[in-house]
Formats: structure tokens, sequence, C-alpha cells
């Protein structure tokens, strides 16, 4: 299982010490939490973090929707799909 290490630091940090943020989010993997008043308001990552959290996400919301179709009987043979994905190369 994959576990993102976190850090929680106020806002003023963000103003004050976007470097030092910035370098712990990209070298040290670390997603840090910003809070306003104590309380969490936003969450600042690394760009390639985020990249490869968001194809975990698609390729989740993928799995969900094909375990959904199994569940519903909504299947067909593999034959069939690999006849229909030959029509459309062929097609393109």
């Amino acid at each position: 299982m994959y576990a993102l290490q976190e850090t929680i630091r106020p806002s003023a940090d963000l103003r004050n010490h976007y470097n030092e943020i910035s370098r712990q989010c990209r070298e040290e993997n670390e997603a840090v939490i910003i809070t306003v008043n104590g309380r969490g308001d936003t969450v600042s990552l690394a760009y390639e973090e985020y990249k490869r959290m968001k194809s975990r996400i698609e390729l989740l919301e993928i799995l969900a929707e094909a375990e959904d179709d199994v569940r519903n009987d909504r299947v067909a043979p593999i034959s069939e799909t690999f006849d229909d994905l030959r029509k459309l190369l062929q097609e393109g």
C-alpha cells in the first residue's frame, strides 16, 4: 500500500517559506497541509506526485466501473470484444 508522508504548516509559512515548502514537497515527496486558524485548508504536493495520484484515481474509477459492469451482468464474451476492437482499428 502507498502512504504519502504529510506535514502540517500554517498558512503564514506558505508566504514566508515557500521555497522550503516546495523543496519539501519535491525532494522529500511529502504532502504539506496548509492550515488557516488551525484547520486544514489546502494541500501542496509536488507536480509529479499530483500526476501519479491523478493517474491512480482514474485507474480506480475505471476498475470500479468494470466491477459494476460485472456485478450487473453487463459483460460480453472476450471474442466479441476483440472482434469489436479489430473493426475499430481497421476503420481508423
